[in-house]
């Protein structure tokens, strides 16, 4: 401590020195990070709104076609092998779902928009969804539906007539349904919401669907049952055209999706890395800059004795105080950002102290980086030469 207090900062020295350079700098650094920022947030809205349907699933494992991309595009296999599978011990109950995208009429705007619809038994519960439990009988009724009270779009109106106990009618599909209750789930990049009806309305505003194809079998195992050695029993019964997955793989699954097949998830990835790269070139200019103009000062040190580490040890003080200094308004405006997004979009953006430190490090590493590259020139070079 005593010789960090009697140690010079000239790393800070020389920044401070020239504080329109400085400005420039922490500008360029606070611009990079908003960007990662900005990419890392959208990405994991991302993965979280397109995996919320697969955490509200009420199974422990998950019967899905192989050829099913994402919760939103979800290809069907024959309802039979749900009857298979509670053949195999440890299986205690199954429930299949429907689901479809689904063009309807905004019950407000009256403007056709695209949903998702699922469909199931309602004497079954197939959502861990608190707010579906009280008005899961009504879905008994026919055409009559629940709404997603936080799907993207122009719903004010319909969600406040919902929450007084109103009935709000509309159209799909040249039926008129009845919206008699609302539940929460969120939308999500495949779909702007979702709703909610009996396996019997779904059948019915979607008669080219066939009752015997369902999109997903959800199982229930007894509490006694060991998962393990009921997932491989499950995929050694059942044919080829059916996936067997624990909740956990189906989300994972998802996420994968939309992380490596997706070219949204690429487009995020790739903005990162972007910001990074814009990161270093702008530190590196500085940098470079900044030894360019001290090459005579830096010389006159090795010329007294100091090593060459002590040189590199400035470039990087320099560094590391650029990347903390850029990170503080690089950190505070992606929060109002992320508060703006949030609303426009319908979609769960947040900071989180888990990306926040991934920023850091990541400013942390541009900037070293950036300093690593920056003193080449001293590297090798003959005091002598620099005068």
């Amino acid at each position: 401590m005593n010789v960090l207090r009697r140690r010079t900062w000239l790393g800070w020295l020389q920044l401070s020195h020239e504080p329109s350079r400085l400005l420039v700098a922490l500008a360029g650094i606070a611009f990079a990070d908003v960007l990662m920022f900005m990419q890392l947030g959208f990405q994991a809205s991302l993965f979280d709104s397109n995996t919320r349907l697969a955490r509200t699933l009420n199974a422990d494992v998950i019967l899905v076609s192989p050829k099913a991309k994402n919760s939103q595009n979800l290809s069907t296999f024959s309802r039979r092998r749900l009857y298979q599978a509670l053949d195999v011990p440890g299986v205690t109950q199954g429930t299949g779902l429907y689901s479809n995208l689904l063009t309807w009429k905004n019950p407000q705007t009256r403007q056709d928009t695209v949903i998702q619809l699922i469909g199931f038994d309602p004497d079954h519960t197939p959502f861990d969804l608190p707010d579906l439990k009280t008005k899961q009988d009504l879905l008994k009724l026919p055409d009559v539906v629940l709404f997603d009270r936080r799907s993207r779009g122009r719903y004010g109106e319909v969600i406040s007539q919902l929450e007084a106990g109103q009935v709000v009618t509309t159209e799909a599909e040249g039926r008129t349904l009845s919206i008699q209750g609302i539940f929460s789930l969120g939308a999500s990049f495949g779909a702007d919401g979702t709703l909610l009806a009996s396996d019997q309305t779904f059948l019915r505003i979607l008669p080219r669907r066939n009752s015997g194809s369902i999109s997903l079998g959800l199982l229930q195992l007894a509490p006694e049952a060991d998962p393990e050695e009921v997932v491989a029993q499950l995929r050694a019964r059942l044919p080829e055209d059916v996936n067997v997955l624990t909740q956990g793989e189906f989300m994972a699954a998802e996420k994968r999706y939309w992380q490596t097949e997706s070219p949204i998830g690429f487009i995020f990835t790739m903005g990162t890395a972007m910001a990074f790269v814009v990161g270093v070139v702008i530190v590196y200019q500085v940098l470079s800059t900044d030894v360019n103009a001290h090459l005579q000062e830096y010389a006159t040190f090795k010329a007294m004795g100091y090593r060459h580490r002590y040189l590199l040890g400035v470039i990087f003080e320099e560094a590391v105080i650029l990347a903390l200094l850029g990170f503080i308004p690089g950190f505070i405006l992606p929060m109002g950002l992320y508060r703006v997004a949030a609303r426009a979009t319908a979609l769960p953006i947040a900071m989180t102290v888990q990306r926040a430190l991934m920023v850091l490090g990541l400013t942390l590493l541009m900037c070293l980086l950036s300093g690593a590259i920056a003193t080449r020139r001293l590297q090798g070079a003959d005091p002598a030469d620099m005068f």
